[in-house]
């Protein structure tokens, strides 16, 4: 028997860029905990600080509550807490951890099957247990239902129930925020899937589509990236043809993209949590079904040569300038994985990075955007993050690697004692050496 959703407790494992700003919409209507392993995030959230910039201080703060009697006395609101005990009278549990890949590519499903054991100890009859995060198609009810029957000791479509809503989530994007963003839902009966679609169409302004299976809405999921990180590919392999061919990329794109349905993809650096990782979860389990893809995978080698062909091309630069390329030192302009958000997650401009360092070049990063100390810990490197602007008298030459809003106002011009490379074509074209 399902509880109706204006009496449930929403339980949200994971307060993440996809875990914190979903929790805050629920907490505007519903009695909402969100629960996170990391006590460090957690401390930060309880003080109504969201560190990844997703959610505002005043919006956080808004729907906050100290404690679970005030989160029932008030009947909708959100406490935040990384107490597993706190867990264990939800109805509705909603799963938006990472699902990574390992160095071999290989999807990482750790953190969905801990979590589905943690749910699992707590599971009662009635509830239902809702994963957004990416995986191949079957994870859901193939390696995480098993989990929390084994855990809860219930049985799959009789005790409890299950359902899939991929996360749609855009970082740093304040425009299509996750209210603003259709939703795709299903769940493992018909009358689930019925109760999951009203759950999220509560409160997606959006709206929502109902997928027929868990599997479908998988599917859906995990080819959205993989359709996008294709077409990347197509245009950075486009870049590397005109290149030689002496001929600029974004102005052929520009002309090209006159066409009324020509698709308007740019080149350049494929990283982040998202397209750069989904892929390999397609890959895997086509792989496992027998089918090795041919296009999937090429686009993902292609895409992840980028920062080394940014690095090349600048070394070129540089000797046509005859400018010395061992110990010359080399300033990168930020090392996020996309423009105008803090996250460094996967960010392949630790390519070009690792490239320019293999030459011996003294490479200086610059981010206002990226936490120093995060970046240590993940890459073990040093950044410069705020004060003024770096001197470009002491670089041989400077990679425009991310295309923060900051950077669109420097003064950064080429000459004959700087090479100037702009992965995004956020500079002018007369003001740069090359660009992809």
């Amino acid at each position: 028997m399902l509880i109706p959703l204006k009496e449930s407790k929403i339980v949200i494992i994971g307060l993440g860029y996809v875990g914190l700003p979903l929790a805050v919409e629920f907490a505007k209507q519903y009695r909402t905990v969100g629960y996170d392993i990391n006590s460090v995030r957690i401390d930060a959230l309880q003080k109504g600080h969201d560190r990844t910039l997703e959610v505002s201080d005043e919006l956080l703060q808004s729907v906050l509550v100290k404690n679970p009697l005030e989160l029932n006395q008030v009947g909708k609101g959100l406490l935040v807490t990384d107490a597993v005990a706190s867990i264990g009278d939800g109805n509705i549990y909603i799963v938006t951890v990472p699902t990574p890949t390992d160095k071999h590519n290989r999807p990482v499903l750790t953190p969905m099957l801990t979590a589905s054991e943690m749910i699992g100890r707590h599971l009662k009859k009635g509830d239902v247990v809702i994963y957004e995060s990416t995986v191949y198609p079957g994870v859901t009810e193939e390696e995480c239902v098993p989990v929390l029957e084994q855990f809860s000791g219930l049985k799959y479509n009789e005790d409890f129930f299950a359902g899939y809503s991929p996360e749609r989530i855009n970082p740093g994007d304040k425009e299509h925020t996750v209210a603003k963003i259709l939703k795709v839902t299903s769940g493992s009966t018909p009358e689930v899937a019925e109760y999951v679609d009203q759950l999220y169409r509560s409160v997606i302004t959006a709206g929502t589509h109902k997928a027929p299976s868990i599997k479908v809405a998988e599917a859906a999921k995990v080819i959205e990236n993989s359709q996008r990180d294709i077409n990347i590919a197509f245009v950075n392999e486009l870049s590397k043809i005109f290149n030689l061919l002496n001929i600029d990329t974004n102005e052929v794109l520009e002309a090209a993209g006159t066409k009324w349905n020509f698709l308007p993809f740019k080149p350049g650096l494929v990283g982040g949590h998202c397209i750069s990782v989904d892929p390999f979860y397609l890959a895997q389990k086509a792989q496992e079904v027998g089918y090795h893809p041919e296009i999937i995978l090429a686009g993902r080698r292609l895409n992840d040569s980028m920062g080394k062909h940014v690095a090349t091309e600048t070394i070129k630069h540089m000797m046509r300038k005859d400018l010395k390329v061992i110990d010359a030192k080399v300033l990168i302009l930020g090392f996020t994985f996309k423009e105008d958000c803090p996250d460094v997650r996967n960010t392949r401009v630790i390519d070009i990075y690792n490239e320019l360092r293999s030459f011996d070049m003294e490479v200086d990063v610059y981010d206002p955007w990226a936490d120093p100390a995060e970046v240590q810990h993940e890459y073990g490197i040093e950044i410069i993050n705020g004060g003024k602007q770096p001197e470009m008298g002491q670089y041989a030459a400077v990679i425009l690697a991310v295309a923060h809003q900051e950077f669109a106002n420097w003064k950064i011009q080429k000459s004959e004692q700087l090479v100037v490379f702009d992965v995004k074509g956020l500079i002018g074209k007369e003001l740069v050496d090359a660009r992809l």
